[in-house]
């Protein structure tokens, strides 16, 4: 059965105790957010700081979620690299560990080869033919350098393993031409907060959001509200949760989003070094922007 993918979906992060994976937390983490009317879950998606787990990492957090999130609710897993190799092989086995789909991020090591559209669509579409799940692509410009254009994700999407794509350039424009330029049957999820609702009224599937994970309730208010035609009641939650999303994830990143989890009640814990978390005045200072957000 094909799987929808329209809603909101959080990309959910990686708990550490010390320097070890916390498969534990993010079991309960997932049972809080199951009771939000989420679509479903990203798992190993950059808020799941993907880079910094080794692949035995990788499988103890996929293991677990997959025990976690419901059969209702969509799982996608990260599993790009750097190498069509290497993708393929971390796809396959996120599909044996039970991933409804996976996200693929646009290899980017390679800056100047990797930019190269041929390149781009050769990679992709190997990815697909390779994959017993569908794939979802992955356009994060602002952390690889290299944005995927509309007319090379077009080209993509013909692909009948490719599902959609979740585009985090926050591109208005880019986004429509996508819409325009692929099948009906092709999701375009959006990954900025600030871009759900405009990319809702030109025909968006809907989003995978990183400031959900402290608001998921409340994305999934706005998605709802829009797609039942009241604009007004959806555009005061989200003008609401841009205070949070400046002043928590635009300020302190992910570790701003994991201290804001913590103050809620749930698992945040340490990101994984380099990555810095905030403490003493940036805790007062993300506590402050919940309430304000009521969020807290």
């Amino acid at each position: 059965m094909a799987r929808s993918f329209e809603g909101v979906c959080i990309p959910v992060p990686t708990p550490f105790r010390g320097d070890e994976v916390a498969p534990d937390r993010l079991a309960s983490n997932i049972q809080a957010w199951n009771t939000t009317e989420l679509a479903g879950y990203v798992v190993l998606g950059s808020t799941g700081e993907f880079p910094m787990l080794n692949e035995a990492e990788r499988d103890r957090i996929l293991v677990a979620a997959r025990e976690a999130i419901p059969r209702g609710k969509v799982f996608i897993a990260g599993t790009g690299t750097n190498s069509t190799l290497h993708t393929i092989r971390q796809t396959r086995r996120a599909a044996e560990i039970g991933a409804a789909a996976a996200i693929v991020i646009t290899p980017h090591y390679f800056t100047k080869g990797f930019s190269q559209a041929a390149a781009q669509i050769r990679h992709y579409l190997a990815v697909a033919d390779a994959s017993p799940i569908p794939v979802m692509i992955y356009n994060f410009p602002l952390n690889t350098g290299i944005n995927l254009e509309a007319e090379t994700v077009a080209k993509i999407a013909v692909h009948p393993n490719v599902c959609g794509i979740k585009d985090s350039s926050g591109n208005i424009p880019q986004c429509a031409q996508i819409i325009d330029q692929t099948p009906k049957t092709f999701h375009v999820l959006v990954g900025a907060a600030s871009a759900l609702l405009p990319a809702l009224a030109i025909g968006a599937s809907g989003g995978i959001l990183a400031l959900g994970v402290i608001a998921a309730r409340e994305f999934c208010d706005v998605y709802a509200l829009a797609k039942g035609g009241r604009w007004d009641e959806a555009r005061e939650i989200a003008a609401r949760m841009m205070t949070a999303d400046r002043g928590i994830p635009g300020r302190y990143g992910i570790g701003g989003l994991k201290a804001a989890l913590d103050l809620q009640g749930l698992y945040g814990g340490p990101c994984r070094q380099p990555l810095g978390t905030p403490d003493g005045d940036g805790i007062e200072e993300i506590k402050e922007v919940l309430a304000t957000a009521g969020l807290l």
